[in-house]
């Protein structure tokens, strides 16, 4: 994972719990990294579940939702920092339906190394979209999280189910949205 996903992460917990509160969790996690990220820097996605699991013993928050809280509040980090992929859009589905086409195309220009999830992306009407997420770092909550954080940004209501694409986690995650 790149190093910014983690500094976005620390900065988090630093502004709702406390700079205490990081280097707790850092401390507690016994970080291959040393916890010392640098945002253009490539980590196991393995610290950040170490990070996570750690955050939720302290927090008693189950980890799905510091996921999607995470993913939630990263949205608004990207959205801020990267404010081209905005530009001219009015409509979440007109972001989400580039998250492969335009915006993962842009970071491997930059990050030819990034791992990235993979979305791909169906129109089975013009009110729906359906994102199905697929990555071995199992972060549907996150990507669950960042739509959310999408639909907030332009204040749209769309309703937004979830489903399994198979029988585990691994198999990916189908997210569809119908505009109302």
């Amino acid at each position: 994972m790149k190093g910014m996903i983690f500094t976005e992460f620390l900065e988090l917990v630093e502004r709702t719990y406390s700079h205490d509160m990081a280097d707790e969790l850092i401390d507690a996690s016994d970080l291959p990294s040393g916890g010392a990220y640098t945002s253009v820097g490539n980590y196991d996605h393995r610290e950040m579940v170490s990070l996570v699991m750690a955050l939720h013993r302290r927090t008693g928050r189950p980890v799905n939702e510091l996921l999607h809280w995470f993913g939630l509040n990263l949205f608004n980090a990207l959205s801020t920092g990267f404010p081209v992929f905005f530009e001219g859009k009015t409509h979440p589905f007109d972001v989400l339906s580039g998250i492969e086409s335009v915006i993962h195309t842009e970071v491997r220009k930059l990050y030819p190394d990034a791992e990235l999830p993979e979305f791909t992306v169906f129109r089975p009407a013009p009110d729906t979209l359906q994102l199905d997420y697929r990555s071995p770092r199992c972060m549907d909550d996150v990507a669950h999280g960042l739509i959310d954080g999408c639909l907030a940004h332009f204040q749209r209501s769309i309703s937004l189910a979830r489903r399994p694409l198979g029988s585990t986690q691994a198999d990916g995650t189908r997210f569809t949205l119908v505009d109302q």
